[in-house]
Parts: structure tokens; sequence; C-alpha cells
């Protein structure tokens, strides 16, 4: 599913540069449940925003379901987002003067889908991940782990191949981060591949593998006891 070689990631020049990323190799299968860990500096969220197509490498490759991705404009990564990616964050990036349903409906406004197709796909994600009965509540009347339900079941709307998570438990407290966790792991179970960004060794311990980076470099990739 995803596939990235002598990936490295600059800002700035001369005396002002930045490496956030240097030579990180990996692969990541469909269906795979993967953790990102490290500290703040080590290049895990640049890594995240480039699998996500949300930024571009400096150099080296990068193939999402066999496209190389790496080499796209800002047009195809757009189209390539909105078809094949959800992402799911930690401050939920909900609209507030949008109901529930309609916040999910959001990523299918910019596809060749009908209005009525559209509600009905944002009705049946707010039923999966148990919203059904607040489609017309806005953020402000909803509890943070309802906000976070609402953020997952717009990331599954436009069934992408692959949901990008970065530190989606951040704001939750831990009963709450926990309902989302078997969530997520629930939406695993059923094919889904996610990859999630974590500084978290606990929120980590729940995916299926764990990459663990340090100063733009990966220095660990193991599997997590299930």
């Amino acid at each position: 599913m995803i596939k990235v070689s002598e990936l490295r990631r600059e800002y700035g020049s001369g005396d002002a540069q930045v490496v956030a990323l240097q030579s990180v190799s990996l692969e990541i299968a469909e269906n795979e449940f993967v953790a990102i860990m490290g500290a703040s500096g080590s290049g895990k969220s640049t890594l995240m925003n480039i699998l996500g197509c949300l930024d571009q490498q400096t150099s080296g490759g990068y193939w999402l379901d066999g496209q190389a991705v790496g080499s796209y404009d800002d047009a195809a990564l757009s189209h390539i987002r909105n078809r094949n990616i959800g992402f799911i964050f930690q401050t939920f990036h909900l609209l507030p003067r949008l109901s529930a349903l309609r916040n999910v409906m959001l990523p299918l406004r910019y596809s060749d889908i009908s209005e009525q197709e559209a509600e009905s796909r944002a009705r049946t994600m707010l039923d999966r991940v148990g919203l059904g009965h607040r489609l017309d509540h806005k953020p402000f009347e909803m509890s943070g782990g309802q906000r976070q339900r609402v953020a997952i079941a717009r990331a599954l709307v436009n069934r992408p191949k692959v949901i990008f998570a970065d530190e989606p438990t951040g704001n939750l407290d831990t009963r709450t981060s926990e309902e989302i966790l078997v969530l997520l792991k629930e939406l695993h179970r059923e094919g889904q591949t996610i990859v999630m960004v974590t500084h978290e060794p606990e929120i980590a311990e729940h995916a299926q593998r764990t990459i663990r980076m340090s100063d733009g470099l990966v220095i660990e990739d193991s599997l997590c006891a299930q």
C-alpha cells in the first residue's frame, strides 16, 4: 500500500537549513495498523504529512497503492487525497456551524456523487461510529469523544485506501481514548489500513506494528505484542 525509499525532507537553506527527514525507507502493507512514534522534532509529523500527500519530499521516492505520488503536482495530490486518503486529527477540525451530518458529507462535495448519495453515505458512517442519533447536532453540542467519532466518520466517508490518524486521542480523557482506539481496531479488523502518529507508548501498543523515529531517521521497526 505504502512504500518510501531514501526519503529526505529539508527546510530552508544554508546555515538556516533544517533536515526533518533523512534517508527514510519503509513499506506498509494493505490492512496494516501501524503506529509511528517519536519525540517532538523526531520527524514523525513530517513523515505523516508526506505520506498523507500534504507535503512533498525534497528527494527520494513515495509510492501509494503503486502510484509514484512523490512526483505529482498539487492538483494531482489533491485528487489523491480526496479519493484515497482519510485524515483524523487531534483537534478534530470540524466546522462549528455545520451539523455532524454536514461535516461528514464535506469530503464528498469534491466527488461526482449526488447529494442524496453523499447524505446516505454520511448517515451510514455516523451510524457506524455510534452517532446515528446525533446527526443534527453541531460540534459544540457534543463531547470530545463524540467530536472525534464525527471526525472518524468523515475520514471513512470517501472509502479511503488508508487512514492517517495524527494523535487521535491527544485531546481526550483516558476512558474516551480507549473507546476511540477500540473503534480504530475494529476498523482495522474489517480491512482498513491505518497509520497513526503518537508519542505515547500505551497508545502505540494498540497498533499491529510500531515504527520509532529520532532525528529524522527510523531507529526501530517492530511488531507489537497483541
